[in-house]
């Protein structure tokens, strides 16, 4: 049966990871420079202030790291309170959730603020009962099952019970060694795609066409009456 459900936030819940592969080129040409290379694969390990030192030493930026930061950090600010959109269908896919009497909460390495102030915006906020932060929390990320622990205990169900929906890898290799349940989330910035398809237990290419989730659901024991399946299959 499954009774609860742990969303991961950026790329599962919000059409979110194109801003993080291109806030560094997006960052440079708002102050005036014109990027040589993909910054979003430069940075890929870097901390803001390890960025903030590369604009720094690489492209001559006068500014302090902290100025740096601050201006970056604004960016994600606005785009997150003002620019992004959910995944197509996922408010239907949520809506449909809640009905099966399915509780959910939100699971994110994100910013809470961020993360509530864009579900809010995108109408999706009060579908869930939580959002659990690892920043907040003072976790290290999602290499360690905390957050998804946490959120599980928040639901009250039973972790065979609770499905956690991921578009990342690793985190969704964390949520199934951990025990739970795990829906991979198509999403074309994760370039492991296949990986994820073959280690989750459904994987879903679109929410608009959910039924993979509702026949899995199914076999998991959700009763046919209570599926929705076809107002999401297509």
């Amino acid at each position: 049966m499954i009774r609860g459900a742990i969303f991961d936030l950026d790329g599962t819940l919000l059409d979110s990871m194109a801003v993080w592969a291109t806030l560094g080129e997006r960052y440079l040409r708002s102050i005036g420079y014109e990027p040589r290379e993909r910054l979003g694969e430069v940075f890929k390990t870097f901390s803001t202030e390890q960025a903030a030192r590369y604009y720094q030493t690489h492209y001559g930026v006068p500014l302090s790291v902290p100025e740096i930061t601050a201006g970056v950090n604004a960016m994600i600010d606005r785009f997150y309170r003002e620019e992004v959109r959910p995944k197509p269908g996922a408010e239907a896919f949520l809506r449909q959730l809640q009905s099966m009497g399915v509780r959910l909460c939100v699971a994110t390495a994100n910013d809470g603020a961020l993360a509530r102030a864009a579900l809010e915006r995108c109408g999706l906020l009060n579908c869930f009962t939580a959002v659990f932060s690892c920043a907040d929390l003072g976790l290290g990320g999602k290499g360690e099952p905390d957050i998804f622990r946490i959120a599980l205990e928040h639901l009250g169900t039973e972790k065979a019970e609770t499905a956690v929906f991921e578009d990342a890898l690793h985190a969704a290799q964390t949520a199934r060694a951990d025990g739970f349940p795990v829906v991979g989330v198509c999403d074309p910035y994760e370039p492991e795609q296949e990986a994820l398809r073959a280690l989750a237990d459904c994987y879903l290419t679109d929410y608009r066409r959910g039924e993979r989730f509702f026949a899995f659901a199914a076999q998991m024991g959700i009763p046919a009456a209570d599926r929705g399946h076809h107002s999401l299959s297509r």
